[in-house]
């Protein structure tokens, strides 16, 4: 098993299946050692897990709730993509947007949910830049987008 199988077997995680593209795009595009992912939001086995806006019906903790899970389909189709999340050297950025009302300002601490757990899952190697940014819809009204760059061993 790879050091990080261990460590999400250790954390109680199963990764979902990668999702599949919902439009004219691919999921991952490799540049040199750069993997560039497509947003994902929060979709899992074809279901949405979070949807709705935070500050309407949703609280900050629903949505760190659901950057995990957009964290964890950029993991699934990294290994998807890769055959194995060992060959991620480093998390280099992550875009996350949030669903939410007008004029809302802690997208940072809604993105940390997603931010948070990879350094859990990944230590040092999940260490990022990042920018969260509130926007006032996302697509199938998931409650978070996240796009991500990993460097690639």
């Amino acid at each position: 098993m790879s050091q990080t199988n261990d460590r999400l077997a250790e954390l109680g995680i199963e990764l979902p299946t990668a999702p599949a593209p919902a439009g004219s795009y691919v999921p991952a595009m490799q540049v040199g050692n750069l993997l560039y992912l497509s947003g994902a939001i929060c979709l899992v086995n074809g279901e949405m897990t979070h949807s709705g806006k935070i500050g309407e019906s949703r609280d900050i903790a629903y949505g760190q709730a659901a950057a995990r899970v957009c964290a964890l389909n950029l993991l699934a189709v990294a290994k998807a993509h890769l055959g194995e999340l060992d060959q991620i050297s480093r998390i280099v950025q992550l875009n996350g947007f949030v669903n939410a009302v007008p004029g809302f300002a802690d997208s940072p601490a809604v993105i940390n949910g997603a931010s948070d757990l990879l350094v859990e899952i990944l230590a040092e190697r999940g260490s990022h830049t990042r920018a969260a940014v509130a926007v006032t819809g996302l697509p199938k009204d998931s409650t978070v987008e996240i796009q991500a760059i990993f460097e690639i061993a």
